[in-house]
């Protein structure tokens, strides 16, 4: 897994595998990466300091497997 937060940008990124996908706007400002199978593999917040973290939430249901 890797989250990355670009400050001067404003955005966060958070990617559960390194895997080729597309990305799907879910809300303002929220993206979700998938795969050509319609798997997450991660999700992409812009503008995060801006949003209110008790409001802020995200579409997504996360299945964790022990891929390594």
């Amino acid at each position: 897994m890797r989250v990355w937060y670009d400050r001067e940008g404003d955005m966060l990124e958070v990617y559960f595998e390194d895997a080729p996908g597309y990305m799907e706007e879910l809300d303002e400002d929220v993206f979700e990466r998938r795969t050509s199978e319609g798997r997450v593999v991660g999700f992409t917040v812009l503008n995060f300091s801006k949003h209110d973290r008790d409001k802020l939430t995200l579409p997504l249901t996360v299945t964790v497997t022990d891929s390594l």
